[in-house]
């Protein structure tokens, strides 16, 4: 590879550790200047974006199972760890076996430097998970991060970038308070990545993310009233762009296997081509949001297989198809390549979605009902009045889009009757929907009415740093309770008939308040969740167990109750 010339760099953001496998990894990094970053013997040229420079390394060549700290030099000037680093940074391979510790996630806001003055914030999960990583022994690493989604919060800004913004731009003028451009967002990725503990986090744990709403902006791809309501605007293009353009870079690219790095044609071209690449990532981006109007977009979904667990990650959100009178969490052509990763023989299926796909079952049927309503059955005037209620109640998850939501229904019973896994005919141990965005934490279990040899759950955790008002705390009690799972399906039953599902389901545990971050540990055929939450009792931020439940193996499910928080079993 020929080397850049020499020109003064610094590392401005990471290094993060992306895709790992047995025997190869990346590495992302983003610099001050073009340059050539070096970790571990192997070698990139950074590439420009928008007057921004970053390269992905791709690292060969590792043992299986190994754990090998790692330098990144800048045109051979080491620049990481940081001189007073208290730890290294390693990279530690994947065993092959059975058995794995992923930690999962969702709705992270700023830093808790960030929020200190803010009461309504508690401190930071993700940093407090940090810090205790951080005084363990490389091989007691967890093995995966899952970050399912807002990752950065574009609507909602920290009093810092808020001044930023406040010097380029009219705050008076629509969107407001909000981010406008690519380059902003690019202070949105570095005021979060730049927290000392969840910046080391990130470079040593192989992280996957999706994003969800707030990443772009609250409410995204609702409905097709506010796709018009929204492209009308003056502002809403190069929001968009500069969305859809640092989430392909900041996040995207680090999804994904060497395999398919080499096969993405846009980033083998923005990769060797030279110069500033910002005109042809700004043309994929806005090709990429005309997907909701029916357009051909980009895929966002993919697969990773963490020794014998499989991690399939669904774009929910800017692979909606709105337009055309036609409502689907994701394209027909993607629908069907999620259908075919299903396929194969693993213990473990791990479905990563940023909205629930089981709901609390008196929102779940209040969705359903919408939807139905503000299709136009019962005419304009109630059609009009159910898309108001649909926006202003955010009733936009999987259980709004039914007919995805069944078609991912009928999908998890065949994986779970083992009619996917080949001549074999092995279902998974469990099949678990790892989600985020509601601002509390449970795990549901369900129930199929016939031969599905898989435990399938819903996990849900969020957020990692942010809060939830009172009366949304009251609304997510009361709508996971029996009595109100009858009264309103009594009641929107005299209005319209709620579609009958194809699945049932039940609380595990929870739900839970407050910032938290779950694990999920699974060896061989066993599978057990770990919920815990921040507390600052006694001084520094720690977390504490609030739910441990056996998802699979080691006899009957169970739940438990810790600290005195009763749990349901």
């Amino acid at each position: 590879m020929a080397r850049l010339p020499e020109f003064r760099s610094e590392l401005v953001l990471g290094p993060l550790l992306r895709h790992v496998g047995e025997g190869d990894a990346t590495v992302w990094v983003e610099t001050s200047a073009p340059c050539t970053v070096e970790v571990l013997g192997h070698y990139e040229n950074t590439w420009t974006i928008a007057g921004h420079h970053y390269a992905l390394v791709l690292i060969t060549g590792l043992a299986a199972g190994s754990v090998t700290r790692y330098e990144v030099s800048l045109n051979g000037k080491r620049v990481w760890p940081l001189p007073d680093a208290p730890y290294p940074s390693v990279i530690r391979t994947l065993r092959g076996n059975a058995d794995l510790i992923l930690a999962f996630g969702s709705c992270r806001f700023a830093t808790p430097t960030a929020t200190q003055d803010n009461d309504h914030f508690d401190a930071d999960a993700l940093d407090a998970y940090a810090r205790r990583v951080m005084q363990r022994p490389p091989e007691d690493l967890p093995d995966a991060l899952l970050l399912v989604g807002d990752q950065v919060y574009a609507d909602e800004l920290s009093p810092e970038i808020l001044r930023r913004i406040d010097e380029v731009h009219d705050l008076d003028q629509p969107p407001g308070a909000q981010i406008r451009n690519f380059e902003e967002y690019t202070w949105l990725y570095s005021e979060s990545w730049s927290d000392p503990q969840v910046r080391w986090l990130l470079s040593t744990v192989p992280s996957s993310m999706i994003f969800d709403d707030h990443d772009v902006i609250d409410d995204w791809n609702t409905s097709t009233s506010w796709r018009d309501e929204i492209e009308a605007t003056d502002w809403w293009e190069e929001r968009i762009v500069g969305a859809l353009s640092s989430y392909w870079i900041y996040q995207h690219l680090g999804n994904l296997s060497p395999a398919a790095l080499a096969d993405d044609e846009l980033y083998q071209r923005i990769r060797s081509e030279g110069g500033d690449c910002a005109e042809l990532l700004r043309d994929f981006a806005s090709a990429a949001d005309e997907e909701a109007d029916g357009a051909k977009g980009a895929q966002w979904s993919y697969r990773r297989d963490l020794g014998t667990t499989r991690l399939l990650v669904i774009d929910s959100r800017c692979g909606r198809i709105l337009g055309g009178g036609t409502r689907s969490m994701v394209s027909e052509p993607e629908f069907s390549w999620i259908e075919r990763q299903t396929e194969g023989d693993y213990d473990h299926l791990l479905v990563g979605s940023s909205l629930p796909w089981l709901l609390p079952r008196a929102l779940h049927d209040l969705e359903s009902w919408n939807e139905r309503m503000a299709s136009g059955v019962r005419g304009r005037r109630v059609a009009g009045w159910s898309e108001r209620l649909r926006r202003s109640a955010d009733l936009e998850h999987w259980a709004a889009f039914r007919e995805s939501f069944d078609r991912l229904a009928q999908l998890v019973a065949r994986v779970g009757r083992g009619q996917c896994s080949g001549p074999a005919g092995r279902a998974p141990a469990t099949i678990c929907v790892l989600s985020g965005d509601v601002h509390h934490a449970y795990a549901a279990q369900a129930q199929f009415p016939d031969a599905v040899r898989s435990r399938v759950y819903q996990l849900t955790c969020s957020p990692m740093h942010n809060y939830v008002p009172t009366a949304m705390k009251v609304i997510f009690r009361v709508s996971w309770s029996r009595a109100a799972e009858r009264v309103t399906r009594f009641l929107l039953d005299r209005v319209s008939t709620v579609p009958p599902v194809s699945v049932e389901w039940s609380r595990v545990t929870g739900p839970f308040f407050g910032n938290q971050i779950a694990t999920l540990h699974l060896r061989g055929r066993t599978s057990r969740l770990v919920l815990e939450q921040v507390s600052t009792d006694g001084g520094r931020p720690h977390l504490t167990t609030v739910a441990d439940v056996v998802l699979s193996g080691c006899g009957n499910r169970r739940a438990h109750g810790i600290g005195g928080i009763e749990t349901a079993g």
